[in-house]
């Protein structure tokens, strides 16, 4: 049985990632779902082993790159009868080095979203979810009022400002060509016509998916964050117009940071309004 072949899914939170993933696993030859562990132990591996530590000088970089691999190899043990494994984390766009050298073949999905609308839409379950704290906040004083919420979320080590930190990485970085930028609303708008261009990206051979009947729910993971609904993925895919919960300044102000709107200084693939996919 040959190996599967791995592609990664990564971008903005709240941006369609849980989407793409469930409809992609209804092809019975794919492997997708929610964030996995793979990255961060990986990460930590690295961390365990590089320049400082006590095991530095006696594991090689062939090793750790062996190590690397087992990480992934072993996690997706189960998974093995399948022909592409998708999996996701928002680190991926900060690691594409390691990627490259790891899967050669390998693509990435980054799914993205204007900043003020990730923004709403994070809120939104918060404002949901009122007798929890959520993992998102670490003080009163981070999740007091939707002000430092919202700017506490923008931090460059925090959910979304990571997140739109690696991606920005990822996108003017050498190996951007590898990069497939997926925007959130076409894929909602619009999935018969978006999905094909997915699978003509990865030269995977079409699939006829069903866009009026997915399923996809991890309440126990959301449970755990203590933002209930964020992986659940309504049965029908379709784009829910509505306005903005969130202070006119705050949303405007957010709203100009989808730099990934000019592809002139990028090499990436695009699915996004006004582009074409490369």
């Amino acid at each position: 049985m040959m190996s599967p072949r791995f592609h990664f899914i990564s971008g903005l939170p709240r941006s369609g990632s849980t989407l793409l993933s469930a409809i992609l696993r209804q092809n019975p030859r794919f492997h997708a779902g929610i964030s996995s562990p793979v990255g961060p132990l990986v990460r930590t591996m690295i961390n365990q082993l590089g320049a400082g530590s006590e095991f530095s000088s006696v594991v090689t970089p062939e090793q750790r790159q062996r190590l690397v691999r087992g990480v992934f190899d072993n996690y997706y043990a189960d998974q093995a009868d399948k022909a592409v494994i998708f999996d996701t984390n928002r680190m991926w766009c900060a690691h594409l080095p390691l990627l490259k050298d790891q899967f050669p073949e390998a693509k990435i999905i980054a799914c993205v979203r204007n900043v003020a609308w990730i923004m709403d839409s994070i809120e939104r379950l918060y404002r949901a979810n009122p007798y929890e704290i959520t993992r998102l906040f670490n003080d009163d004083a981070e999740r007091n009022t939707v002000q430092s919420r919202v700017d506490t979320l923008a931090l460059n080590n925090r959910l979304v400002g990571y997140a739109w930190s690696a991606l920005k990485e990822a996108f003017y970085g050498e190996h951007a060509d590898r990069m497939l930028l997926l925007d959130y609303e076409l894929l909602a708008q619009m999935p018969e016509k978006v999905i094909p261009l997915i699978y003509q990206f990865l030269g995977e051979p079409p699939f006829e998916h069903d866009f009026g009947r997915l399923e996809f729910d991890t309440p126990e993971f959301d449970s755990g964050l203590g933002l209930h609904g964020l992986h659940k993925v309504r049965p029908k895919v379709e784009l829910q117009a509505r306005q903005t919960i969130l202070p006119p300044d705050l949303f405007a102000r957010y709203a100009q940071l989808s730099f990934w709107e000019d592809l002139s200084n990028s090499r990436c693939h695009a699915i996004t309004p006004g582009s074409q996919a490369k």
